[in-house]
């Protein structure tokens, strides 16, 4: 059982206190570090006052894609900062934090990966032709090409620190204290969602937009947790975020992008189409699929079931 594989190293309270405040460390100081040099040099010399104090003012101090690049550095930090803590707070291998399998079924990482990129790219194309005064194309080579190249190299970065995080080091973390699967389901779920909430979505769209965060932390969960393994994941959030910010960008969004093409239709007028449809029809479907591909079985236990600690003399190192 995956948050089990706790239990094959050093699994004490504290040292899952300690580990969190070490990858925060790592991802919001350490990782920040870059970003905060790039805005001094930048405003050097200038007004200090006219210092970015949101995302918005930092895209237009420093451009979209170095903007791209500094902040997604961070994310590199932190998930240095996982793999440091499970190492030497746990004694946890990369392996055991991500799979309970012999090893990383990386089959299921590319599945996932190119369904939901060919799919989620596919309804953005779909709705392109079919509401073109929606969009300005908004491709120039150079600006693309650059951006290519941060988002193959970083954005898996990025989405695999949210993935080891939450549903790798706090879900097996808070599933050895509580001893149950459904409460570290529940709060890594609502944890990665309270996590957007200083994206500019929220400003825009307000609170609602939480709906769509928080349900899709509980649809990775939930992937997670029936297939044993963090791969699913893994594959499906850096398909996410790397073919949206290659395809599309729009003025309100975290991503803002040299990306192909530019939304320009008002937000709130596609709330529901954009929040609830994804959550309520998208992720269930896609649920389904998984489980007929991959035979799941055992939901109530897998989901709701409690979190056995095995015998001592089972408890061997990897």
């Amino acid at each position: 059982m995956y948050i089990e594989q706790a239990f094959k190293g050093l699994y004490d309270w504290w040292r899952y206190v300690l580990g969190v405040v070490i990858i925060f460390a790592a991802w919001q100081f350490i990782g920040m570090v870059p970003l905060g040099i790039a805005i001094v040099v930048k405003l050097f010399g200038t007004n200090m006052e006219q210092i970015p104090t949101d995302i918005p003012q930092m895209i237009e101090l420093l451009g979209s894609n170095l903007f791209l690049f500094l902040m997604l550095i961070s994310f590199a930090f932190g998930l240095l900062g996982v793999f440091i803590s499970a190492k030497a707070l746990h004694q946890q291998s990369i392996k055991m934090l991500t799979t309970v399998r012999d090893k990383i079924d990386w089959k299921r990482f590319w599945f996932i990966f190119f369904l939901w990129g060919i799919l989620s790219s596919g309804l953005v194309l779909l709705d392109y032709v079919l509401a073109p005064e929606d969009y300005q194309l908004n491709f120039q080579l150079k600006p693309f090409l650059i951006l290519a190249v941060i988002a193959v190299l970083l954005i898996p970065l990025q989405t695999s620190f949210e993935e080891y995080f939450f549903r790798g080091y706090l879900m097996q973390g808070l599933g050895v204290v509580f001893k149950t699967k459904w409460v570290p389901l529940l709060i890594t779920s609502i944890g990665f969602g309270l996590m957007h909430i200083a994206n500019p979505e929220v400003e825009k769209l307000g609170y609602i937009i939480m709906v769509y965060y928080i349900g899709t932390g509980l649809f990775l969960g939930v992937i997670t947790l029936m297939d044993e393994g963090l791969e699913l994941a893994l594959g499906f959030h850096a398909a996410n975020n790397l073919f949206t910010a290659l395809l599309v960008t729009a003025d309100w969004t975290a991503f803002q992008t040299h990306s192909i093409l530019k939304d320009l239709s008002d937000p709130s007028e596609m709330a529901i189409a954009e929040i609830f449809v994804p959550v309520f029809v998208v992720f269930p479907i896609l649920i389904f699929i998984l489980s007929k591909r991959y035979k799941w079985n055992n939901w109530k236990e897998k989901l709701l079931g409690t979190v056995v600690e095995p015998p001592k003399e089972n408890k061997i190192l990897e």
